[in-house]
Formats: C-alpha cells, sequence, structure tokens
C-alpha cells in the first residue's frame, strides 16, 4: 500500500465479514525513501506513517505488516514500486505459510463479497491440477462521468482481447490484474517467483503459470477494482483511465479479428512443425523477433517427442511475442479508428451494438451496457474454457 490511507478500511471491512475466516493477512506500506527528504512528497510520507499507525491498531484481525515507508526502511533508487511489493510480500508468505497454502493477491483499493475468500478456495480445491487462478473482474464506476467514459473505453479493450482470445482457444488467454490473482505457494515457488518491475508484474508471473501449467479462469465471484486515476505505474488500468477518449484508441486499439485469425493459425501448425518446415502466419514476425531464420530445428534436436516440442513453441510464441504481433500487422490496417473492429465483433457474435456506436458521443449508460454484454460472453466462455480444459 502506497498512501492507501482512504482505501485502506474498505479493502480490511471486506476481510473481516468474509464467511471463511481461517486467514492472514499480509500488507507491505511503502515508499521510497528519499522521499522523506522531498517536501513534495512529505504529505505521502506522513499517510503511509498514519496508515502504519492505524493497520496496527485493527487488532480483531491478523495483519502482518511489511515496513518499507518508515525513514531508513523504504525503498532504495534500484528497488522500488509494486513489484517489489508483491515480491517482499509473497516472499514474506513463503516464509511463514506451507507450500499448500494459497496466496490471495489484492490491491488496497479493491472490494469483493463476503463469500469471496471461499469461493477461490472452492475453485482451487475442485482444481488442484491448475497453477493458478486469474479471477473475473469488475471496475467500479465512480461519480465523474469523465473518468467513467475512458474507464469504460479501457475495459471494453481488455474484454475485447480476452474474447478474441479464448475464441482462438489460446493458453494465454488471462487478464493479468494484481488485485485478481490467486495461487498455491508452491506453484508460486516452481516458476520461481515473481519479477519486481515497476509495472506489468503480474501479468509476467501468470504468463509464467500459463507456461508451467493451466491456469483457471472462471470463478463464481469476482473482484471489483477501484476505476481510479494513478500515475504511480507506466501502464495499466489507473494511466489508462487517466488518457483522453481520443488518444485510447492509439493505446488500446480493438485489433481486428482477422489477425487473431492468424494467431490461431500459427498455433494449429506447432505439430507439423515437428517434422517439417512450413510457413506460417507469425513465421516472419519471429525469424525478425529472435534473429534467426532456423527456427525449428534447433527445436527438434532439444526435444524429442512431438508433445515436448509443441510445449516449448507455446512457450516461445508467448503473450507478449502474441501483443508485439498484435501490434505489427495492426500498423498495416487504416487506423483512423479501430471502433468498426469492435462493431464487426459485436455483429458476428450477436452482441447488440448500434452500427454507429461510438466512445466519443455515446452515453455512460450505453458505454456501460455495452461492458455488461462483453462480461456476460467473457463469463460464459471462461466457464466452457475451465470445464475444457481443467476436467480433462
Amino acid at each position: 500500500m502506497l498512501a492507501e490511507l482512504s482505501a485502506a478500511p474498505r479493502l480490511i471491512d471486506c476481510l473481516r465479514k468474509q464467511t471463511f475466516k481461517d486467514i492472514d493477512i499480509y500488507v507491505c506500506v511503502n515508499q521510497p525513501d528519499d522521499w522523506w527528504e522531498n517536501d513534495e512528497m512529505q504529505p505521502l510520507c506522513n499517510e503511509n506513517a498514519m496508515l502504519l499507525q492505524w493497520l496496527k491498531e485493527q487488532t480483531d484481525i491478523t495483519i502482518h505488516i511489511i515496513d518499507k515507508s518508515s525513514r531508513g526502511k523504504g525503498w532504495d533508487n534500484k528497488k522500488k514500486g509494486v513489484g517489489w511489493a508483491r515480491k517482499v510480500l509473497f516472499d514474506k508468505i513463503i516464509e511463514d505459510k506451507a507450500d499448500t497454502e494459497l496466496i490471495v493477491s489484492l490491491d488496497a483499493d479493491t472490494e469483493f463479497s463476503d463469500n469471496y475468500l471461499q469461493s477461490v478456495l472452492t475453485k482451487m480445491n475442485t482444481n488442484s491440477q491448475a497453477m493458478a487462478l486469474a479471477v473475473p473482474y469488475y471496475h467500479k464506476l465512480t461519480s465523474n462521468n469523465r473518468q467513467n467514459q475512458t474507464l469504460l473505453r479501457y475495459e471494453t479493450y481488455m474484454r475485447y482481447y480476452m474474447l478474441q482470445m479464448l475464441q482462438i482457444h489460446n493458453p494465454y488467454a488471462f487478464t493479468a490484474l494484481g488485485s485478481a490473482m490467486v495461487f498455491p505457494l508452491q506453484a508460486y515457488k516452481k516458476v520461481g517467483g515473481i519479477t519486481p518491475m515497476q509495472a506489468g508484474e503480474d501479468f509476467y508471473l501468470m504468463q509464467k503459470f500459463a507456461k508451467t501449467g493451466t491456469i483457471a479462469i472462471h470463478n463464481t465471484e469476482c473482484v471489483y477494482p477501484s476505476g481510479r486515476i494513478s500515475l504511480r505505474v507506466p501502464f495499466g488500468t489507473g494511466p489508462a483511465v487517466n488518457k483522453d477518449i481520443e488518444n485510447q484508441d492509439s493505446s488500446y486499439p480493438f485489433y481486428p479479428s482477422n489477425i487473431f485469425k492468424l494467431i490461431e493459425e500459427t498455433f494449429s501448425c506447432f505439430p507439423k512443425l515437428y517434422t517439417q518446415n512450413l510457413p506460417t502466419p507469425m513465421t516472419s514476425f519471429l525469424e525478425n523477433q529472435l534473429k534467426t531464420t532456423d527456427l525449428w530445428q534447433p527445436m527438434r534436436k532439444n526435444y524429442k517427442k512431438i508433445e515436448l516440442f509443441v510445449k516449448a513453441c507455446v512457450e516461445r510464441v508467448d503473450g507478449l511475442r502474441i501483443l508485439q504481433f498484435l501490434k505489427q500487422e495492426y500498423s498495416k490496417y487504416n487506423q483512423t479508428s479501430s471502433e468498426g473492429n469492435l462493431i464487426e465483433y459485436c455483429t458476428n457474435n450477436k452482441i447488440d451494438i448500434d452500427p454507429e456506436f461510438s466512445f466519443l458521443t455515446s452515453d455512460i449508460e450505453t458505454l456501460d451496457s455495452l461492458r455488461n454484454k462483453l462480461f456476460e460472453k467473457e463469463n460464459a466462455l471462461r466457464l466452457q474454457h475451465d470445464d475444457n480444459i481443467l476436467c480433462k
């Protein structure tokens, strides 16, 4: 937590109300240590000090406090930010708890139902082969219409991307949010833990789980992250909400469905590539990215069984490579606006949308209605995914 004195009571209250009671709460209050010498940052330093004191006063619930904010205890210039906070927390939990325990990762501004912890415990117990659970999410709207507009634009982009990945049955079909990750300690250890970054550490951790095993993506309960503006990280929900609606299309476009089909076709070629060289829609891209024209023969030498070869191919063409490919291919299209791709997708999938739909001119009710329709379709496909993958 960083300057979360207003959010922390709601989070702790959500945890107090859980039907599942056998929990330990770990909180890292953090900031760079040199903020104490910066007059502009003094209000945040003081708020963190008050937050630490408030947490210590909550004696009716078990809270393990990691102080990375008091003078002399904060981050140095090299190690700082949310990635390091998560790493410090997870490493401390590993010291204290057994491998079978679950880590339920949350952010300070996240809310959830009274049955949330029981629901994720039941999910993971029922699907013990899953490395992790990427919990469904639903951002809370605010009292600010401009902020709601940009939030709904961003969430629509996230759901559109997820739906496309689910419909091509891609193993990297997950949405990584730090406030919506659940995993056993043993799985966390197996993938080598989290790589601390200024942002995106949640994505890379979930990608490690996807490469090592299977990620569950459906749950009976979801989390409700805040849709607030935040500039603490270089990318993610907070910075996206801060962008003007006119500028979101360049950063978060609705990629044409045709490009996702190219990805699907490439993945379908992996078994055939074990015995022969075949051109794939991503071959040229991968050769440029990996600086080689011999993509497959070295892998054939290293992996003597077809299933191991295919797994290695999936690991190579991972979620990051997929996003890079999407951006490259999209650059070849007319990029005046990508809303047409969203409209086409909704029309083809029988999701009601005005043919003249626009994020700029639609009211909040219309945008929220579209978000809800996409959420319902995504949730159905998440359930179908888990039924098909986890029950094999």
